[in-house]
């Protein structure tokens, strides 16, 4: 009867869709959407699965608890806040940020965090003691980056003043590992500003299984040019300078390093002689004493992935690839126990699938097969032979679990409805945290068996069901056309509640469009309460996948190699055209607005496709990718060098004269990724071409342009009132 009536809840809650508001709709207010929250979905964050896979962590009222994954009973309480006061305190520690040690015996905490970057931190860390309840300070000096616990929990190692260290905690002695780190100069085991950015990383060391040995990279950026901001606020403006190697540039140089905590002795990995690589991961095998490299040359077309003996520093390759366009970095490599063989995934059958790889004939065995990709390689149950993955099968839109057998046989769907499922297993894969939204559902959150059974509905976000009920939501269409060219381009729509097809209607288009990226998703989408307050005020929004975009293959993706934004541009003015064609769409007001990537596609549209756009708004754009990162944009585009045509020919700054319609430009000026200089180079053409403008910069704000208090309220507001003034006038 329990079962019967769980199934019965959970049929209610996937299949009812979002339904209008018969009466009235309340009127959504920016206030709703970002200062109260009111419609921010509710989420489960922190949960950390147990060794025996039966339980999961999760911090929840002030506590860290344990919980059972099949009936949700607490098992028992790990820590309170009240047992995290430090001596000399009355008031406990952040219980935010925690790391269990692998025996489960300690439990890390940062606290205080400080950001460097965009993806990294330094903070105070604290080590309580869960067999004796007592809570150490792992350092007296200043903060420090990326601690994590060895594997038997004897020792945390981290990163203080662009130095390694290792805290033995039975003696309570500190080692330092490196001496030679220094600022703009020398870094040990964290990562440079470019490698954090591109390649997704910022804790750059890593314990062997066995805990005796610790591989970290050295970055040497002594010759990379530094790039410098002004930081204000005080009565004389601070000048901040950090290493960033744009397009054609010098980079950091690499090695290898790893440290034997027995001998005390520290051993360079050979790499090769060729210093103008990339190093892009690192990772263990399962023999604690060979450690695989995979290393890139310059241009992203080749990869070879080395297994390293630490105790000699000699590297043999295992695997190699080389791809005529570039080569897609990923976590997607898992060593087998047998030390004989791994996966990975790979696009180079032009789909991205996963393979058996030996080490030692190097032969390759595709195990999926079929023209969709594989989106994530979940986890591996090496007890049942057993792969769990997340691919775009169904539809490039979706995005969904399946099984399959490490022989390529017996391949399962395990997600139920279509849409966006987002995965988390649990230790010994007996079950998974899923994520589970549509276009029109917010995220149903659930604990699932290894079959995809629902097991239990951590939250189905019925609140912000109701809430968006009352507001007459109205729901996203998804919808596909072909253009000039015979390509098919997917998109969505959402029309106003009382839509009259009798009518003609303003259009807002929103682009992204850079490489692998996807807008158009069958997921709940984070700004969606903006735009459905747009849309009750009577414009229509509409988003389209250009290529260029993922989830398609890899022709598709990887066909504006050496032109990036040549076909997006024209794929975004074909879909204003498509859109004038529309007997409902009002021809003369089409508008178009971007972030980053997205910020250099509307300003490009803008004036490339003048005569169909007659608004837009670029925030945080590239403008000429001679001034954005080596690693993103020769991905994609080689150097400056070896294409000048390229960079040239379709960097919007060298179209302005072109532009037409109003134009808003924002940016933030202490943004170390997208380079306010950026926009002030724009503002020189624009000026040059007498082409008027508004402009709105935020002073202190990086590419997410939040710094400070109100700042995304005002940044709204700001771009809320430009699109009413140029889209309802």
């Amino acid at each position: 009867m329990k079962n019967l009536t769980l199934l019965f809840i959970i049929a209610v809650i996937f299949s009812v869709p979002i339904a209008m508001a018969q009466t009235p709709a309340k009127q959504i207010t920016l206030h709703d959407i970002f200062q109260s929250g009111k419609f921010n979905p509710e989420s489960i964050r922190g949960i950390r699965s147990l060794n025996d896979g039966e339980h999961y962590a999760i911090l929840k009222n002030d506590s860290l608890n344990v919980y059972s994954y099949k009936t949700g009973t607490l098992k028992k309480t790990l820590v309170t806040a009240n047992q995290l006061i430090p001596n000399g305190d009355s008031l406990p520690i952040s219980m935010s940020d925690y790391q269990l040690s692998d025996d489960e015996k300690k439990v890390l905490f940062g606290t205080d965090k400080e950001s460097i970057f965009r993806h990294s931190s330094k903070s105070n860390y604290y080590i309580f003691d869960l067999e004796n309840d007592k809570l150490s300070k792992l350092s007296e000096s200043e903060k420090q980056s990326l601690a994590s616990f060895s594997p038997d929990g004897q020792s945390v190692a981290f990163v203080q003043d662009n130095n390694l260290f290792i805290k033995t905690l039975e003696n309570n002695i500190e080692i330092q590992i490196t001496r030679d780190g220094l600022n703009n100069q020398i870094i040990n085991g964290s990562t440079d500003w470019v490698y954090e950015e591109e390649f997704g990383f910022t804790k750059a060391f890593f314990w062997s299984p066995n805990g005796q040995n610790i591989a970290f990279y050295r970055f040497d950026e002594s010759k990379v040019k530094e790039f410098q901001m002004m930081l204000w606020g005080d009565l004389y403006p601070e000048t901040y300078k950090y290493k960033y190697p744009k397009a054609g540039e010098v980079n950091s140089e690499i090695k290898i390093l790893v440290y034997n905590l027995s001998s005390k002795k520290t051993i360079e990995m050979d790499i090769g002689t060729e210093s103008d690589i990339y190093i892009p991961r690192i990772k263990w095998s399962k023999n604690p004493n060979l450690l695989s490299i995979q290393r890139m040359n310059r241009l992203q077309n080749e990869l070879i992935i080395f297994l390293g003996d630490v105790a000699t520093g000699e590297c043999k390759p295992i695997y190699q690839e080389q791809n005529k366009y570039y080569i897609e970095i990923t976590d997607d490599l898992i060593f087998l126990n047998n030390n004989t063989n791994f996966i990975l995934t790979s696009e180079q059958s032009g789909y991205n699938h996963i393979y058996l790889c030996n080490i030692t004939d190097t032969s390759i065995f595709q195990i999926t097969k079929g023209n969709w990709d594989v989106q994530s390689l979940v986890g591996f149950d090496e007890k049942k032979n057993i792969i769990y993955l997340t691919s775009s099968e169904s539809s490039p839109l979706n995005r969904e679990l399946y099984s399959i057998k490490l022989d390529g046989t017996k391949k399962e769907k395990l997600s139920n409805l279509e849409g966006n499922n987002n995965v988390q297993f649990g230790k010994q894969f007996k079950y998974y945290i899923n994520s589970y939204s549509d276009a029109n559902t917010p995220p149903i959150i659930t604990i699932n068996n290894a079959k995809g059974e629902i097991v239990r509905i951590l939250t189905d976000n019925s609140q912000l069901k109701e809430t968006i009920s009352q507001y007459g939501y109205s729901n996203k269409e998804f919808f596909s056309f072909r253009t000039s060219e015979n390509v098919e381009l997917n998109g969505w729509m959402i029309k106003p509640g009382n839509f009259d097809p009798e009518k003609e209607y303003p259009v807002l288009m929103y682009v992204y469009g850079g490489p692998g990226s996807q807008t158009v998703r069958n997921s709940w989408g984070r700004r969606d309460s903006w735009y459905q307050m747009l849309v009750a005020n009577g414009i229509i929004i509409v988003s389209v996948d250009n290529r260029g975009t993922g989830g398609r293959g890899e022709e598709f993706k990887k066909m504006t190699y050496m032109q990036l934004g040549k076909y997006e541009t024209i794929d975004q003015i074909e879909t204003a055209k498509y859109l004038a064609s529309l007997d409902y769409i009002d021809a003369e007001k089409i508008g178009i607005w971007g972030w980053s990537y997205g910020g250099f596609m509307s300003t490009s549209c803008l004036a490339l496709g003048s005569e169909y756009f007659n608004m837009g708004i670029a925030v945080a754009p590239v403008t000429n990718w001679r001034y954005y990162d080596n690693i993103y944009t020769e991905r994609f585009m080689r150097t400056p060098q070896e294409n000048p045509e390229g960079y040239g020919t379709n960097s919007p700054i060298n179209h302005i004269e072109k532009l037409k319609g109003d134009f808003l430009l924002i940016h933030g000026t202490a943004d170390d990724n997208v380079h306010f200089q950026n926009s002030t180079d724009l503002v020189s053409a624009l000026v040059k071409n007498n082409k008027q403008f508004e402009m709105q910069f935020y002073p202190n704000s990086n590419h997410g342009i939040y710094t400070g208090e109100n700042t995304t309220f005002h940044l709204y507001t700001r771009m809320t009132e430009f699109i009413y003034k140029a889209l309802l006038k």
